[in-house]
């Protein structure tokens, strides 16, 4: 072979080669491309195709019920129909909206909030296009799905309150998700027609009532039809609330209270705190909350002067009133500076320097010792306590029954009402105490003010023997007095002060004997209160005190009553404010007396 063609051969051989490698090198990294896909990113690939196929949704728990203390729904569950449209099969949102406006009303701001739900929801949410469809409404739906491609029709359920006004301060309501709520952090994950607690028990034990969503995978073609469901974890189901309430005595004192234009009421055990009845007059519709309130149904709401949506009971304060002379006189006795046996003469009035403090007696009513001074109520009296005992030890004292502090009762808000103090006075006033302060607080009047379920816990505390028992109202293993923490009073101090309250209903001289309970072994013992809203001037004194009767509402004195049951055995509390109702002898006493023996004759503690 000439050297010529051997080196044609050389040069063939090393092309061969080269292609060769070449060859082995593609194929070498196709290899490695496949083994990277098809092993290394096994995972995303596989998560990325099963998207494609599968749909995965949120299946919202069933709410809790709420129950009264022997099983009577409160708050409960329907069925509720809704439209909801999947983003995922959607390709052009306005068309469908224009397609399912002709059959349902969707407004402008149904859909902006549609679009924005679309737009911000994740994968695992419908979006809710229409609520609460009507049986024609879904018929009308399902004829046209060929045409509504990407929505679908689900069963979900909606909250209803059976007792509406009854219960609404109470039970409280749902409503739906707002953004505050998420930047709260008080709910994660939304679904169509999910609502959260907003008031009442409803928002106080929201999460308890809530559940946990469970989840389904859909197998889904190409055209978004659900061709199988491939996997299902069901929802945990929201646990149910049963209540301390008795629905029937809470219908009873509803309907003793709707005479009056404002007003509320509580009646509790006074072992265990359980609150039987809880109302606040007038009331609202909780039902309208359920769907999104109206904007006119809102303001008149609001623009209520009776204020329907405030629960009076935990978060209305007032000043008490005479229904304060228990603290003053407790405090007195516990102090020593009480003789029960000394008397005090009243004129009317008592003069302290250049200022003169009247009794409600125009009068006066001469000499009475303690007794006679708490049935017939002698500011005077009190007046002449009030300065020896002071003010530290009167601010001390209510604390001690319960006033001037949160009751810690399981609700979501109530207001801590005020009992003044010389520190208070100077951070907030920047001026020292007076001690003609000391004189009208001793009565009640003043800067005090206090709820009525913090003068329910005041009555529950006298009447059990001095234990510091805390009001609830869900049902809970609560221990009787044996175990609750004993407040140290001394028992002879109880007995007389509780004495003078009997005097108060069931002697002729009490401002309450008209309201007495006659039913032998169902007597009540109680304290009336009257505070003024306005002052009296001096003018007016002279010429005679113009009575509650001829002022308008606004100006007449708030009517209270506190009192427990039986007086021998007590075991129910009840206080009860009425607000510029007058008289608290006259306008509360008689609610008092209708709605303890209503209590006693239902006997919901089962004693």
């Amino acid at each position: 072979m000439s050297s010529r063609e051997t080196e044609k051969t050389r040069l063939f051989t090393r092309r061969v080669v080269l292609i060769g490698a070449a060859q082995v090198g593609l194929f070498s990294l196709l290899l490695g491309r496949l083994y990277y896909l098809q092993i290394l990113q096994k995972t995303k690939f596989t998560m990325l195709a099963e998207d494609n196929r599968i749909s995965l949704r949120l299946i919202p728990p069933p709410r809790g019920q709420i129950l009264d203390r022997v099983g009577t729904p409160l708050a409960v569950n329907q069925k509720n129909y809704r439209l909801v449209l999947l983003p995922e099969q959607v390709s052009n949102l306005q068309i469908l909206l224009d397609k399912a406006a002709l059959l349902v009303e969707i407004t402008e701001a149904d859909r902006k909030k549609i679009e924005r739900d679309f737009k911000n929801l994740g994968g695992l949410n419908a979006v809710m296009v229409h609520d609460n469809l009507t049986w024609d409404q879904v018929s009308s739906l399902s004829l046209n799905s060929p045409n509504l491609m990407g929505t679908e029709i689900e069963v979900g359920e909606v909250r209803t309150y059976p007792y509406t006004f009854l219960t609404a301060h109470v039970a409280g309501y749902v409503g739906a998700v707002s953004q505050n709520d998420k930047d709260n952090g008080r709910v994660k994950l939304t679904m169509p027609g999910f609502r959260i607690g907003k008031s009442g028990l409803e928002r106080h034990y929201d999460p308890l009532l809530r559940g946990e969503p469970g989840d389904v995978q859909m197998e889904v073609n190409a055209r978004g039809r659900v061709e199988r469901e491939l996997a299902r974890n069901e929802p945990i189901a929201g646990q149910d609330l049963k209540l301390t309430i008795d629905i029937g005595l809470q219908q009873i004192v509803q309907k003793r209270l709707e005479q009056e234009q404002s007003a509320s009421a509580v009646v509790m055990d006074i072992y265990t705190g359980a609150v039987y009845a809880l109302v606040s007059h007038p009331s609202f519709d909780p039902n309208l909350f359920t769907y999104g309130i109206g904007q006119q149904d809102w303001d008149r709401l609001n623009d209520d002067p009776f204020l329907p949506l405030l629960n009076k009971v935990l978060d209305g304060v007032y000043a008490p009133g005479s229904t304060f002379k228990i603290v003053t006189a407790l405090a007195g006795l516990e102090a020593g500076l009480l003789n029960p046996k000394e008397t005090v003469y009243c004129p009317g009035h008592m003069d302290l320097g250049d200022h003169r403090f009247h009794c409600w007696k125009r009068g006066g009513h001469g000499p009475v010792d303690f007794v006679h001074a708490m049935a017939g109520s002698c500011d005077t009296y009190f007046y002449d306590l009030g300065k020896r005992v002071g003010i530290d030890r009167l601010h001390a004292m209510a604390k001690r029954l319960g006033l001037g502090e949160k009751t810690n009762i399981d609700f979501p808000h109530e207001r801590s009402g005020l009992v003044p103090s010389r520190a208070w006075k100077m951070a907030t006033r920047g001026v020292g105490w007076q001690q003609g302060e000391t004189l009208i607080t001793a009565i009640g009047q003043g800067y005090l003010l206090a709820s009525p379920m913090q003068l329910a816990v005041m009555a529950a505390r006298i009447a059990n023997g001095g234990y510091a028992v805390t009001p609830h109202i869900v049902q809970k293993e609560t221990p009787l007095k044996s175990a609750q923490s004993w407040l140290g009073f001394d028992s002879k101090n109880l007995d007389v002060l509780k004495e003078a309250l009997s005097a108060v209903v069931n002697l002729p001289i009490g401002t309450a004997h008209s309201a007495r309970i006659q039913e032998e072994g169902m007597e009540m013992v109680g304290k009336t209160g009257t505070a003024q809203v306005r002052r009296i001037s001096t003018a007016e004194r002279a010429e005679g005190v113009v009575a509650n009767e001829a002022l308008p509402w606004k100006e007449r004195d708030h009517a209270l009553f506190v009192a427990y049951a039986p007086k021998d055995k007590p075991r129910y509390a009840v206080s009860i404010v009425v607000e510029h109702g007058g008289s608290g002898a006259h306008t509360t006493a008689p609610l008092a007396r209708d709605i303890l023996l209503a209590c006693q004759k239902i006997n919901p503690s089962g004693a």
